[in-house]
């Protein structure tokens, strides 16, 4: 009763900008200049898509960014609840109690995620573990969405999700925040600062999370629990300009996470990482950069009683690699050519072998041209290819893509091809999953690979003097070839899962968002996602991908005087019903069909800025009670609406 109370009572306060804004809707912020400068994010300088710095505007392969704004606007604490927020087509579900991550029709084999342009070790399930993904330091997220593996190599098929730390400060700053959730109780509390000393900048992060474990109460549930436990992420980033061409980067990190998993044991998740860069300006139009990263994330198990912590599982990652750009004013053209070589260690439990560890090493070349011949067009071409030890095999892929401008209209075209080569688990594995049947690997897979196309139309401009708007909408085919996943074998009457390249698989799908910008602060975007996987007549669709989804956010900042303003937004997400094909867990010779209901959840969330460095962040999410029937895979681990309040302070500007 006492948490409902303290609900409504967050309700009222984070509507009450309602109010202000039937007051405020025909007035204009007191600096008209700041929205004068708001294009959409079409002038967003990003380096994603084409690994040369160019403005959204300007690329022929389309871009979305989230914003620090964005990210503030929605009260989003984890990179789950972010993209969710803004992408329509992309869901985070759960199996074996680890996120599982589906984008677009493409599993989270197929995404990339990226920090600062670097790859992380380890994964969960079928990619990274997400909570490694610190939230408080990040200036923007890019997601290029497609084909990409001529510019960032394997795993690349479906889209690259790149997180962008926040650049230096001028002098210095620091910045505290702590927050509470009701429904997990959970605290979440970090801190940052960065200083320049001479020609040295030193940025350094803390964060700690603890949570308890949620019960699940549904009719029919695969899931019982979502785990609590706690975790905590400290970084250290050090940048020395040596001169005015010339910045040496320096970097390390520790991350720590534990997971209540049972009263008699935890599974404790590790992470250590550090790298190097060189950015070199060798001429006004050349640059040069070259990188070093190690990534080691293990995995083990901590029983409670005898306080043995037993490590089963290690994936370290050595990474060196080379990024050249030319710029050709006589051509009009960019060239940018680069290298990488990657050495991958696995040691897991789940191997048959004596060692129970394989490394693979990988080496790869690409180039690309960046053509613009004159203000309407701009062309891209690009060629790759990959080599791969495990399998002493090569795989090459290649891009061309196009972009048409004029006026206030920008037309988009391209065709990529990308491919994921078999990981160390698909090839190596033997594992008796569960107690219930036996997983094998396969060193005879073959690469995973696809074509993509795509056709996209943007539009932008100003309805009036005071609305600005832009419109983009995006159709897209991916042909794919050798899928790899896990099929039935049957041997001497026992049935086992065995990875497998199976039959050709085929995903077609659109994308549509508006985005409008008002001049008194009043924002609103609306994003719509549709997909289909098609497969060959009497070939199971494995895929969980959603048909039809829907993101908006309706939000209003305004800053009243130099002492106080506000932000409120209220954003939601709608996924459709799908029907998903499963292997069932007694008889692996069959399938079934099970249906995951459609759902719809609010989010209410309302910030005030005090003073000049003190913000109080309200936010109520699941407003109308959401409750899935039965908790699967594919269901939010929600139990209802809950509530959650913070604080940050940016100390800094109490003295700016």
């Amino acid at each position: 009763m006492e948490f409902r109370r303290i609900i409504h009572i967050i309700t009222l306060l984070a509507l009450l900008p309602v109010t202000v804004l039937a007051e405020t809707l025909t007035s204009e912020p007191a600096d008209t200049s700041v929205w004068n400068k708001n294009d959409m994010n079409l002038g967003t300088v990003v380096v994603t898509a084409t690994r040369t710095p160019k403005a959204i505007a300007d690329i022929p392969v389309v871009t979305r960014v989230i914003t620090a704004e964005d990210i503030e606007k929605v009260d989003a604490t984890n990179i789950k609840d972010m993209l969710q927020q803004e992408l329509p087509g992309l869901e985070f579900t759960y199996s074996m109690g680890q996120q599982v991550l589906n984008m677009g029709g493409y599993d989270g084999n197929n995404i990339l995620f990226l920090v600062d342009g670097e790859r992380m070790a380890g994964e969960s399930i079928d990619n990274i573990d997400f909570s490694r993904l610190d939230m408080s330091n990040i200036e923007r997220i890019e997601i290029v969405k497609g084909a990409a593996s001529t510019l960032y190599g394997s795993a690349a098929m479906g889209g690259v999700i790149n997180i962008i730390t926040k650049a230096p400060s001028d002098s210095w700053s620091a910045k505290a925040h702590s927050r509470y959730e009701g429904q997990t109780r959970e605290w979440r509390h970090g801190a940052s600062g960065d200083v320049n000393i001479g020609k040295v900048n030193s940025l350094t992060s803390f964060q700690y999370t603890n949570n308890d474990s949620l019960s699940l109460r549904g009719e029919e549930s695969s899931l019982n629990t979502a785990y609590g436990g706690k975790s905590f992420n400290v970084k250290e980033r050090l940048i020395w300009t040596v001169n005015e061409d010339w910045k040496l980067t320096g970097r390390v990190g520790y991350f720590f996470r534990e997971r209540n998993s049972s009263e008699y044991s935890h599974e404790r998740y590790r992470d250590l990482n550090y790298g190097a860069r060189s950015n070199w300006d060798i001429t006004r139009n050349q640059h040069l950069e070259v990188a070093y990263s190690f990534d080691q994330y293990d995995k083990s198990d901590y029983t409670l009683q005898t306080s043995r912590d037993i490590r089963d599982y290690s994936n370290r990652q050595n990474i060196g690699r080379a990024l050249y750009n030319a710029h050709l004013p006589s051509l009009n053209s960019i060239l940018t050519a680069g290298a990488d070589y990657m050495n991958d260690y696995l040691m897991s439990y789940q191997f048959a072998d004596q060692a129970k560890n394989h490394t693979q090493n990988s080496y790869d070349a690409f180039v690309q041209w960046d053509y613009t011949p004159n203000e309407h067009w701009n062309m891209i071409g690009g060629a790759r290819f990959d080599y791969f030890s495990a399998a002493r095999k090569g795989m090459p892929t290649w891009k061309i893509a196009a972009m048409y401008k004029i006026r206030k209209h920008s037309i988009r075209f391209s065709y990529a091809s990308g491919f994921r080569a078999p990981s160390l688990k698909e090839l190596y594995m033997n594992f008796f999953m569960g107690g219930i049947f036996m997983i094998y690997g396969n060193p005879d897979l073959k690469c995973e690979s696809n074509h993509n196309f795509s056709l996209s139309w943007t539009n932008y401009g100003s309805i009036n003097d005071k609305l600005k708007y832009c419109f983009t909408t995006t159709g897209y085919f991916n042909f794919f070839n050798n899928y790899i996943t896990t099929a039935s074998v049957t041997v001497n009457q026992y049935s086992y899962l065995k990875y497998v390249n199976v039959s050709n698989q085929k995903i077609v799908g659109a994308d549509a968002t508006l985005q409008m910008h008002h001049i008194n602060g009043l924002g609103m975007r609306v994003s719509y996602a549709f997909v289909k996987n098609i497969v060959e007549r009497s070939q199971p669709d494995l895929t969980k991908a959603r048909p039809h989804s829907l993101t908006w956010r309706l939000d209003y900042d305004h800053q009243f005087t130099d002492n106080y303003g506000i932000t409120a937004a209220i954003s939601g997400r709608w996924l459709s019903p799908v029907d998903a094909t499963e292997f069932t867990t007694t008889n692996l010779t069959s399938i079934r069909q099970q249906h995951y209901e459609g759902y719809n959840i609010w989010k209410v969330s309302f910030s005030q800025r005090f003073v000049k460095g003190i913000s109080l962040n309200l936010a109520v999410d699941n407003i109308f009670n959401y409750i899935p029937k039965s908790y699967y895979p594919n269901s939010p681990n929600t139990m209802g609406t809950t509530g959650t309040i913070g604080v940050v302070v940016n100390i800094d500007k109490f003295f700016k």
